[in-house]
C-alpha cells in the first residue's frame, strides 16, 4: 500500500493488449472483408491510430481522405504537396481510385456524412458499386464521422460501429504522461496521492482524449498543479458538453446533508453508497448503484435530496426535462431520448435527476398513449430498457408525488435499487427544518422556541415551513421589527397546509407505500408522531 505522501506509481498498461481488445470488433469486420464500415466518433485521429495498428498487424497500407486534401497515404502532413492529388478531393474520384488500387489497404474517409445527408445519388450509387467491388478484395473503406447519416439505399451495405470514449486505462496513461512531462517544473505541484489520482481519472471519464488533455492543462495553469480542486474544473468542462446537447440541464448543486432536515434512513442509505464508484468497491465486487425512486408528499424534500446526492458523491448533476424530448417530428422523440441517454453515459459517473417522473410519463399508460400515437409509450419503453440494462455508472434519481400515475413496470425490482417513501416531517424533523431555514437566513435558531414551533406546525411540509418563515420575515421587515417565535407562530397559523386540503390523497399514498416502499424516516423518529399529539394537563 502506498503512503499518501508518496508519488503514485503509474499503472502498468499493456498497450498492445488494451488496443487489441478495444478494436477487436473493428478488426473482426476488416478480417471478414466487410467493405463499408461507418465508425461514429469525434476522435478521428484516435480512430486513425487504431486503424494503423490493425493495418500493421494485417500487413496493409492505410490511406485517408478529406475534402481538403483528397486521398493520401495516412500521416501525410497537411502542408505537404508530395502525395496530394487535388482531383481526389472529389469524393466520386476518390472512390474510383479505391476501386483501382490493387494492394491490400484500409481507406479512412473523414467527415463523409454531409454527402450522405444531402442524398447525393451519384455518391450513394458509387458507394454501392464500391461495396460490391470490394467484397472479393483485401480493401475496406472506413467512414469516420461524429454524426450518423444512413441513406435507405445503403442499409444493407453499410455496417455501423460505435467507437467508445477513452476508458480508465487510457486516461490513466494520459495523466501519467502529463505528470511525467511537468514533474520537474518547480512552479507546478503534481504530487498527488492515489485517492486523488483515482478521483481525477474517474472525473475525466466521458471526455475525449483531447478534451481530457485540454482540461488537465487548464487545471495546471489555473491551480498550479493537480489536486482535489481539479475536479471542479473537470466537471465544468463536462458542463460545456451538457449545454451543447440541449436536452439535459447541468445543475451546480451546493446543498449538503445539513441542508435537509430529517430523513435519517435515506441519508444513511446514501452515505453507505458514497464510495461505490471507487476502485476498491469494484475490486470488492460491488456493482454501481442503478438509482433510487423518491415517492411522497409534495414539498417534503425529494428534489432537495437529489441535489444533495450530487454534492456528497462529488458527481455532476444532470436534470432531465422530459418535455424537451417530445419533438414535433415523427420519430424525433425516441431519438431525443436516446441522445439524452448517450450524453448522460458519455459524462458518467453522473447523477441523472428526473423530477416528477409521474407527470413525465403519464401518457405512457391508459388512454394517453393512444392520443399521441404511442409516442409516450415508445419513449417510456426506451427509458425502461436502459434502466434495466445500463452498464455505465449513471445513478438515476426520480421523484414522484402521484403513485397512481406511475406505470407498474417502473416500480418492479431491477429498475431502481430502492423506493423510499418521504412522508410529512415528524416532530424532530420539523425542529431540524426550522433550524436549517433560520440558519440559512443568518438567524440564530437558539433564540427561537423550536419545540413550540414544531408542535404548532403538525402536518406542514418542509416547503410550507420555509414559506411560513419567509412570510414572517416579510411582515417584520415591513414593520421594522425583529422576527420572534410569536411572529412565526402567527405566520404558521395563517397557512392551511396541503395535508388538510388533500388529506384523502395523502392517506391513500401512505396506504400504498405501506409494505411497498421503504420509509425515509426511521421508526424511532416516526414514533414522535404519537408523542406530539399527547396533551398533558398539569
Amino acid at each position: 500500500m502506498e503512503e499518501p505522501n508518496q508519488k503514485p506509481t503509474p499503472p502498468k498498461i499493456n498497450v498492445n493488449t488494451a488496443l487489441k481488445r478495444e478494436m477487436s470488433e473493428l478488426e473482426v469486420l476488416i478480417r471478414a472483408r466487410y467493405p463499408l464500415i461507418y465508425v461514429i466518433s469525434w476522435e478521428e485521429q484516435r480512430v486513425l491510430e487504431q486503424v494503423s495498428r490493425i493495418a500493421a498487424r494485417l500487413d496493409k497500407k492505410v490511406f485517408e481522405w478529406s475534402i481538403n486534401i483528397g486521398l493520401v497515404p495516412a500521416g501525410t502532413n497537411i502542408q505537404s504537396q508530395k502525395h496530394r492529388d487535388t482531383a481526389t478531393q472529389d469524393p466520386l474520384v476518390a472512390l474510383g481510385n479505391v476501386i483501382e488500387h490493387v494492394d491490400p489497404a484500409l481507406y479512412v474517409f473523414k467527415d463523409f456524412h454531409p454527402f450522405l445527408k444531402c442524398q447525393n445519388m451519384s455518391i450513394i450509387r458509387r458507394l454501392r458499386e464500391v461495396a460490391s467491388s470490394l467484397k472479393n478484395t483485401y480493401k475496406t473503406i472506413i467512414i469516420v464521422s461524429p454524426m450518423f447519416e444512413m441513406p435507405a439505399e445503403l442499409e444493407k451495405d453499410l455496417t455501423i460501429l460505435d467507437f467508445d470514449l477513452p476508458k480508465e486505462k487510457d486516461l490513466a496513461k494520459l495523466l501519467s504522461h502529463i505528470i511525467e512531462e511537468v514533474k520537474d517544473n518547480p512552479k507546478l505541484n503534481v504530487k498527488i496521492d492515489p485517492k486523488t489520482r483515482e478521483q481525477i481519472i474517474h472525473a475525466l471519464l466521458g471526455l475525449t482524449l483531447t478534451e481530457a488533455e485540454n482540461v488537465l492543462a487548464k487545471t495546471l495553469v489555473k491551480n498550479r498543479g493537480l489536486d482535489e480542486k481539479s475536479l471542479v474544473i473537470i466537471n465544468a468542462e463536462k458542463k460545456q458538453i451538457i449545454r451543447k446537447n440541449g436536452l439535459l440541464e447541468y445543475y451546480d448543486a451546493d446543498d449538503t446533508m445539513e441542508s435537509v432536515g430529517g430523513l435519517d434512513q435515506l441519508k444513511s442509505w446514501l452515505k453507505k453508497r458514497s464510495v461505490i464508484f471507487s476502485d476498491q468497491a469494484r475490486a470488492f465486487g460491488l456493482p454501481a448503484p442503478k438509482g433510487v425512486l423518491l415517492l411522497g408528499v409534495q414539498g417534503c424534500g425529494k428534489s432537495l435530496m437529489a441535489k444533495t446526492i450530487s454534492n456528497i458523491w462529488q458527481l455532476p448533476l444532470l436534470r432531465f426535462d422530459v418535455g424537451r424530448v417530445f419533438g414535433s417530428l415523427v420519430g424525433s422523440s425516441e431519438q431525443n431520448m436516446r441522445r439524452a441517454i448517450q450524453v448522460a453515459e458519455s459524462v458518467s459517473p453522473v447523477v441523472f435527476w428526473i423530477d416528477e417522473i409521474d407527470k413525465a410519463f403519464r401518457g405512457s399508460r391508459g388512454s394517453g398513449a393512444a392520443t399521441d400515437a404511442g409516442t409516450s409509450s415508445r419513449v417510456f419503453s426506451t427509458f425502461l430498457t436502459w434502466m434495466s440494462e445500463k452498464k455505465t455508472p449513471v445513478f438515476v434519481v426520480a421523484t414522484a408525488n402521484d403513485v397512481s400515475a406511475l406505470p407498474p413496470e417502473l416500480l418492479r425490482k431491477g429498475r431502481f435499487d430502492e423506493i423510499f417513501f418521504v412522508d410529512l416531517p415528524f416532530f424532530n424533523e420539523r425542529k431540524e427544518i426550522f433550524r436549517v431555514h433560520l440558519s440559512k437566513r443568518k438567524m440564530d435558531s437558539a433564540k427561537f422556541d423550536l419545540d413550540k414551533l414544531a408542535r404548532t406546525s403538525v402536518g406542514y411540509s418542509g416547503a410550507e415551513i420555509e414559506e411560513a418563515i419567509v412570510n414572517g420575515m416579510f411582515n417584520v421587515f415591513y414593520e421594522k421589527t425583529d422576527l420572534t417565535t410569536k411572529r412565526l407562530l402567527e405566520s404558521i397559523q395563517q397557512t392551511v397546509p396541503l395535508s388538510k386540503t388533500m388529506s384523502e390523497d395523502i392517506d391513500a399514498l401512505r396506504k400504498w407505500a405501506e409494505g411497498r416502499a421503504r420509509q425515509a424516516t426511521s421508526p424511532e423518529l416516526a414514533a414522535e408522531a404519537e408523542k406530539e399529539t399527547r396533551k398533558l394537563e398539569i
